[in-house]
């Protein structure tokens, strides 16, 4: 899977190395007030195989769970490109599908936090998802959770 993408005005760009380990639909209102929309769809990978052009901006927020939520954009036109959940295991970065230059190429595995999930939003028939969060262990497929295991030792 070829994933590129960037900002609205090109001077940020990236290039994933590899697929994502796991593709949330988050529906959490922190969620939907960042992004303005419904839900966000992050695709979680490893932080060192995003390759990136330019120099994104960050702001530390507060995440629903309590824990820091840093959120990297765009200095120039202020498209928010991905996220850094500190509370997550591993060192990841939750990229937004809706910046990929070809975001139909990716479909959320999971749903979560649906309980603030809008109610006119109808979720897709046999979708998982949950109402809060989840155990990794008991989701994940085995090489998502073999590439997080090695990827939680480079955490810094």
């Amino acid at each position: 899977m070829n994933l590129k993408g960037g900002c609205a005005c090109g001077a940020v760009r990236y290039e994933l190395a590899e697929s994502p380990m796991i593709v949330h639909a988050c529906h959490c209102r922190d969620c939907q007030r960042i992004t303005g929309g419904a839900f966000v769809i992050n695709l979680w990978i490893e932080r060192n195989l995003v390759q990136v052009s330019g120099e994104p901006r960050s702001y530390m927020l507060a995440g629903g769970s309590g824990k820091p939520h840093e959120v990297f954009f765009c200095g120039s036109c202020g498209t928010y490109v991905w996220s850094r959940y500190h509370g997550a295991p591993g060192d990841a970065l939750f990229v937004r599908a809706g910046t990929l230059d070809n975001p139909e190429s990716v479909k959320p595995d999971i749903h979560i936090f649906t309980r603030s999930k809008v109610p006119w939003l109808e979720l897709p028939k046999g979708a998982l998802a949950f109402e809060v969060g989840y155990k990794i262990s008991e989701v994940w497929p085995r090489e998502s959770l073999e590439r997080l295991e090695k990827n939680k030792s480079v955490r810094n």
